[in-house]
């Protein structure tokens, strides 16, 4: 996909976002939703999606910019209190040449932890009790 194609609804983001699939959530507000990667590179490697339909970042409105990195701040705190990773990734692809592989906008939180080495993306799906597991360890550190 390109930097300019339409929107598909049909998504993997949006079937989340819609309650049709399932998936381990940390925390949610009415802009945006955070979730556990399936297909993680770290322990702890979060996503936050935007709710407002959109391929990649060039189609986020402005408003909906900084509720998606109001969102990707307080979660990174989050995790790192958690889960005291010694460093923390913040990225975020726009089209398939870039690495996008799901075309809804979303931003990665990846925890690094020293002398261990990312997974490849996609590579093992993870236990979701692990992630369930996870993901309330990090939505306590939001609570507080």
């Amino acid at each position: 996909m390109t930097l300019h194609d339409p929107y598909n609804p049909e998504n993997i983001f949006a079937k989340i976002l819609r309650g049709e699939m399932p998936c381990a959530k940390v925390y949610e507000d009415g802009g945006t939703l955070v979730i556990m990667d399936l297909f993680p590179q770290s322990r702890g490697h979060c996503l936050v999606i935007p709710r407002s339909p959109s391929t990649n970042l060039l189609g986020v409105s402005p408003k909906d910019i900084g509720r998606l990195f109001g969102t990707v701040q307080r979660v990174t705190v989050a995790v790192e209190k958690a889960l005291k990773p010694d460093g923390i990734v913040v990225t975020q692809f726009n089209g398939a040449p870039a690495g996008q592989t799901v075309f809804h906008t979303h931003v990665h939180i990846i925890p690094r932890y020293a002398d261990t080495d990312l997974d490849a993306h996609a590579s093992e799906m993870a236990d979701m009790n692990e992630l369930a597991e996870i993901a309330t360890l990090i939505r306590n550190e939001l609570e507080k």
